[in-house]
C-alpha cells in the first residue's frame, strides 16, 4: 500500500485544482454562462470555480462610491500574492448591474484603474444569473440588505473549492486583516512549512516588540 497516499486520503486533502469531497459543486454555485472583461464565454462553476481558490466582490462600473476604493485594495492584494495569482489563486469581480455593464464597460473599468491583472476576471451575465449567484454567495438573510444593491462593497467571499473553506472580510478592513483571511483559507500545508511560517512570524514579532514596545499590525 502507498502510505502517502492512503493517509493523504484519510485527511480528506485533494489534489491541486480538485473540488473537495464535499463541495457543494454547480449545485450550489450554478454554472451559469457568464461573460469576461475579454468577452469571452465562461462556466461560473466549472470554468471559475471548480478546484480553485478565489476572492469574489461585487462592482459596476460606473460606480463612484467604493468599488474604486475596494479595487485599489485588491491591487495591493493581487501584488502581494502576485505569485500565486493566475495559478491557484484567482479574484473574480463581478458587475451587480449586468444590465448596463457589458464586456466592454468592464474591460473600461478595468483599465482604468490598472486592474487588467493576470488571474483578474471582471464578469457579467444575464441579470437573473447574477443576482442567483449574488444571493447565493453574498446573501445576508436579513430582506433590507440583500435587496439594497448599494450594501454589494461590504464584503470580499473568499472559497477555497479544493479544500471547501468559505471565508469572507470586509475588504476595507487593514490590508493585514485581508491578506490573513485569505491566507486561512488557502492550501493545506505540511508541518515542516507551518514550523516554518511560524519561527517567521516570531521573528517579525520579536522585531516589532523589540522597536515599539508591542506588537503593531498595519
Amino acid at each position: 500500500m502507498n502510505r502517502r497516499k492512503f493517509f493523504t486520503g484519510f485527511a480528506g486533502v485533494t489534489a491541486p485544482h480538485e473540488p473537495h469531497k464535499a463541495s457543494p459543486g454547480a449545485g450550489l454555485f450554478t454554472n451559469a454562462l457568464l461573460r469576461t472583461h475579454e468577452n469571452k464565454q465562461v462556466r461560473f462553476y466549472d470554468d471559475l470555480i471548480k478546484g480553485k481558490q478565489v476572492v469574489i466582490n461585487l462592482m459596476y462600473a460606473t460606480c463612484e462610491g467604493f468599488c474604486p476604493t475596494i479595487t485599489a485594495r485588491l491591487i495591493k492584494v493581487h501584488e502581494a500574492l502576485k505569485d500565486r495569482m493566475g495559478k491557484d489563486l484567482f479574484m473574480y469581480s463581478m458587475t451587480v448591474k449586468p444590465e448596463v455593464d457589458d464586456p466592454e464597460a468592464l474591460m473600461h473599468f478595468a483599465e482604468m484603474h490598472q486592474a487588467l491583472l493576470p488571474g483578474w476576471t471582471f464578469l457579467t451575465g444575464d441579470p437573473y444569473d447574477i443576482e442567483t449567484i449574488r444571493f447565493r454567495l453574498f446573501r445576508m438573510d436579513h430582506i433590507a440588505i440583500d435587496t439594497d444593491l448599494n450594501s454589494h462593497t461590504s464584503s470580499l467571499r473568499i472559497i477555497n473549492d479544493a479544500t471547501n473553506r468559505w471565508l469572507e472580510v470586509n475588504p476595507l478592513a487593514s490590508l493585514h486583516t485581508v491578506m490573513k483571511t485569505i491566507s486561512m483559507a488557502g492550501p493545506s500545508k505540511s508541518l515542516k512549512e507551518k514550523l516554518e511560517d511560524n519561527k517567521r512570524l516570531q521573528e517579525e514579532i520579536d522585531k516589532e516588540v523589540k522597536k515599539y514596545g508591542y506588537r503593531k499590525i498595519v
